[in-house]
């Protein structure tokens, strides 16, 4: 799925057995949608779930597909399913090392994004991290909170957040996606979660509503005086040849170059 290595911060949750809202999840200004087989399906409408996702999908939607865990029943069909359809990406959830692994062997030509959500899952991070095949992971932040029994308030899961970003630093990987807000209806309390992501290194957010993608995008999205400052820094920087420079009073040094850089390509990408 080649286009998976787009700027994506944004990815939208939908319910793989509502298919009339496929197409709305997708004019969401959504980054990624990503088609719902486990948590939003009940287990009668299974099956039901995969049909909807392969007509979709077949019909040239791409997209990623959140498929049922490796202890399921479901596994294996879903797996199946995400073979069939060139344009699916692939989300494992609670994933560990071993199911992980299983996974990318299976889909070595696809986009495969875990999403660690469990304890068992975290204790064993660095490995998760390390697995071949492995684009990205993603925070299951709801499900974490509900095992641990610490609510992701405040700074309660700072220590966690943090670490999954350091690890997937070490590894290689692209900045990981933060979990959901689960705040439907305040755009503000939604835009200010993503910053904070942002802020500790995350590259994009899972939403589970329409109304919570337009707050994570531009959350996101460098602001123009950050984009000014960006331009100015480079060319400065070219300007001098290499050589120390100062902008607004303050020295200028490759990290902060790269930094500039990163938030033009950023700007001029959107």
């Amino acid at each position: 799925m080649s286009n998976m290595n787009r700027i994506a911060r944004s990815y939208l949750f939908v319910p793989a057995d509502r298919p009339e809202r496929f197409d709305k999840a997708a004019a969401s200004g959504a980054h990624w949608v990503v088609l719902d087989l486990e948590d939003a399906v009940a287990p009668v409408a299974k099956d039901k779930a995969r049909d909807a996702a392969v007509a979709w999908l077949r019909s040239g939607h791409p997209a990623i597909v959140r498929i049922n865990g490796s202890d399921t029943a479901w596994h294996q069909d879903d797996m199946a399913m995400v073979q069939s359809c060139p344009d699916a990406a692939l989300m494992l959830p609670k994933a560990e090392p071993a199911s992980l692994r299983l996974a990318t062997a299976r889909m070595a030509d696809r986009t495969v994004i875990a999403l660690l959500e469990t304890v068992r899952g975290f204790a064993a991070l660095r490995e998760l991290a390390a697995v071949p095949g492995l684009a990205r992971i993603a925070f299951g932040s709801v499900d974490f909170a509900l095992e641990t029994g610490i609510a992701d308030e405040a700074e309660n899961l700072t220590a966690v957040r943090t670490q999954i970003v350091l690890e997937s630093c070490l590894a290689g990987l692209a900045a990981p996606i933060d979990g959901v807000s689960v705040a439907l209806d305040d755009a503000d309390l939604v835009r200010a979660h993503a910053l904070q992501s942002l802020q500790m290194g995350f590259g994009g957010k899972l939403c589970i509503h329409p109304r919570q993608v337009a707050a994570v995008n531009q959350a996101f999205q460098p602001n123009p005086a950050q984009v000014d400052w960006a331009r100015r820094v480079l060319a400065a920087f070219a300007e001098s040849g290499g050589a120390a420079i100062a902008v607004d009073g303050k020295m200028i040094d490759r990290p902060v170059v790269e930094r500039a850089r990163r938030l033009v390509a950023i700007a001029d990408h959107e």
